[in-house]
């Protein structure tokens, strides 16, 4: 299969311009090992693991069937410090290739990383965010546009990615809504160097989703999704049958989930983006890398031609 390059993913070593983007609870080190096999970047965030043991022995186990790149999630103010800087430091030992950060500011970790020559990519909604992080040394920015799951911005991916990489120095990496080889298509010709894309690998057969969640996914409608602040205080897209009824509730959900007081857990509570009116097969990571390299080339192919 042929390679799709940009200087973000040769910088990388992936064969195709790629990242199956790191969620809550879902990543597992199944999917980055296939995603690896697949020459595309897979992603986890580190506190998938209950503990920095678990964590450490997941980088072992990936590090012992691959030489190719992967990703950690560091969500910064998210995880203790203590735990933060253990998983730091053991993605430097074990020769993590890059390291996404969120929920703070990556300065201090970027500075650490760019030192052992690994890749920081830091998530963003506006370009404010974008701008400060650029500055606090992240090599890469990860535009999260309308209707990405998780938590998600508010500003159309059309004019979110070109907007970014005019007014930034470093890369932009494009999140939100794509699924398929043509938004790949898409978001390349709008100055991304690699798409992000996290609601089209919940349908792979090695994502660790309940099937319900996957079948929700590939019948799933964009009007199936919505964006509320009522689970965590931050608006994200939510599969709305898996939302307790109203905004009062859903938040006293949440609140007695933290407190272990009862209410609907986490893990029933369930992310998806408005992709999963694209997605529509579960499919092996190699299989869905393979029809996205696909699409991708048809995309080219059938863009009308300049004349005169």
């Amino acid at each position: 299969m042929p390679r799709i390059r940009t200087p973000l993913a040769e910088r990388l070593g992936l064969d195709f311009p790629i990242v199956c983007a790191p969620m809550f609870i879902l990543s597992n080190k199944e999917m980055l090992l296939a995603c690896a096999e697949a020459g595309i970047l897979g992603a986890m965030p580190s506190i998938n693991l209950r503990s920095h043991d678990e964590f450490r022995d997941t980088l072992r186990w990936l590090r012992a069937r691959t030489e190719r790149a992967f990703a950690v999630n560091l969500t910064i103010k998210l995880t203790h410090p203590e735990r933060l800087e253990q998983d730091f430091a053991a993605c430097l030992e074990f020769g993590v290739k890059a390291i996404i950060t969120s929920y703070g500011n990556p300065r201090e970790l970027a500075r650490r990383a760019r030192a052992a020559g690994v890749v920081v990519m830091h998530d963003v909604i506006h370009l404010e965010h974008a701008l400060k992080a650029q500055d606090a040394g992240a090599d890469a920015i990860i535009g999260v546009s309308s209707g990405a799951g998780g938590h998600a911005g508010t500003t159309s991916p059309f004019v979110l990615y070109p907007y970014l990489r005019k007014n930034l120095r470093v890369p932009v990496v494009a999140a939100g809504c794509i699924a398929t080889g043509q938004q790949m298509a898409a978001a390349l010709s709008l100055g991304a160097e690699l798409v992000y894309m996290g609601t089209r690998f919940i349908a792979s057969t090695e994502c660790g989703a309940d099937e319900r969640y996957k079948s929700m996914v590939v019948n799933g409608r964009p009007e199936d999704v919505e964006y509320t602040d009522a689970v965590s205080g931050v608006h994200a897209n939510f599969l709305r049958a898996t939302l307790p009824g109203g905004a009062k509730a859903e938040r006293d959900a949440a609140q007695a989930e933290v407190q272990g007081t009862g209410g609907k857990k986490w893990k029933d509570i369930w992310s998806a983006g408005q992709g999963i009116a694209l997605a529509t097969e579960v499919k092996p990571i190699a299989a869905i890398v393979e029809d996205l390299v696909r699409e991708y080339a048809e995309a080219v192919r059938s863009l009308p031609a300049v004349e005169g």
